[in-house]
């Protein structure tokens, strides 16, 4: 009876140390399956604020976590079980899936600088002007999702991509790990950064000199770096697509445009002392041509197309 009792607890033992094993793959995949996909949550940290601005200031809070839920719906209800069954039955099709979201990346970005060049402002249409409180927020946390939903699909597929070689239930471990992590860590950060002038209001009242000037500091700051969270998100877009397009030529071979990306990024990082800050700066600065270009092709042809705008 003792001896089958020591069995017993040296099987569970067994059992726990390959459980800790897998554990451990499972982390170690979401580690480096996360951080491929950086620059996309770049991105989508600095897309998403503005969707919650220009409500009352305790609307946007709630606005923040209505999207982060409908961000985390998107991927373990949607993607995760979309990409183990590609994972599973057409292995094949990651890399295409990935051009074609770097694409739309692409797209997305280029249609941002047309409007920019334009002077076009979104927010002042007439269909959102007649809007009621209620539905505009509606309409936004809607567009919110669905912009997430490509975003997310990006984010997905790049951490299938590193961790395509790994069991399935590795896979499945990591691809959830990751989406929980990192839709809890952009809408952190986004909620912070939504309430950052109502930090700098409430530190602005404050009796403390110093308190006071930080206060005014932020509320003056925050316009600027909302603009330039545009303009990042703006330029991650263009540098995530490109470098996915890039490398998926490359995968297929099909030169010459990865040979000249990464021939300029290897002589850039060649530099004493900073070649790989170099190098990788100058591999993001040839991707995000490339995507401007793709971009720009994708939004010529469309803007071509009569009636695109038309509901």
């Amino acid at each position: 009876m003792a001896s089958g009792l020591v069995a017993l607890l040296d099987d569970v033992a067994g059992i726990a140390k390959m459980a800790a094993a897998s554990l451990d793959d499972v982390a170690g995949a979401a580690g480096k399956a996360g951080t491929k996909a950086v620059g996309v949550v770049v991105d989508d940290t600095a897309v998403t604020p503005g969707y919650a601005m220009g409500f009352s200031p305790e609307r946007e809070l709630p606005i923040v976590l209505r999207i982060a839920i409908g961000s985390l719906r998107n991927k373990l209800l949607f993607l995760l079980p979309g990409a183990l069954l590609l994972s599973a039955f057409a292995p094949w099709g990651v890399t295409p899936l990935l051009m074609a979201g770097g694409a739309y990346l692409c797209f997305e970005a280029t249609e941002k600088i047309i409007e920019a060049i334009r002077g076009e402002d979104e927010a002042d249409e007439p269909e959102e002007l007649a809007l009621s409180a209620t539905e505009l927020e509606d309409q936004k946390v809607s567009g919110a999702i669905r912009t997430d939903l490509i975003l997310s699909a990006e984010i997905m597929a790049i951490a299938l991509a590193d961790v395509a070689d790994q069991p399935l239930f590795v896979q499945a471990g990591a691809l959830l790990l990751v989406g929980v992590a990192i839709t809890a860590a952009v809408y952190g950060v986004v909620g912070l950064i939504v309430k950052m002038d109502d930090i700098g209001l409430h530190m602005a009242k404050r009796p403390a000199r110093a308190s006071q000037a930080i206060g005014r500091m932020l509320v003056k700051g925050m316009p600027v770096v909302m603009n330039w969270l545009t303009v990042i998100g703006t330029a991650a877009m263009l540098w995530v697509g490109g470098g996915i397009i890039v490398h998926g030529l490359e995968h297929f071979h099909l030169t010459p445009i990865p040979v000249w990306v990464e021939g300029a990024s290897h002589w850039a990082g060649q530099v004493p002392a900073i070649g790989p800050v170099t190098g990788w700066v100058t591999f993001a600065v040839g991707s995000a041509i490339v995507g401007l270009v793709i971009g720009g092709v994708i939004a010529g042809v469309l803007h071509l197309l009569p009636h695109r705008k038309a509901h």
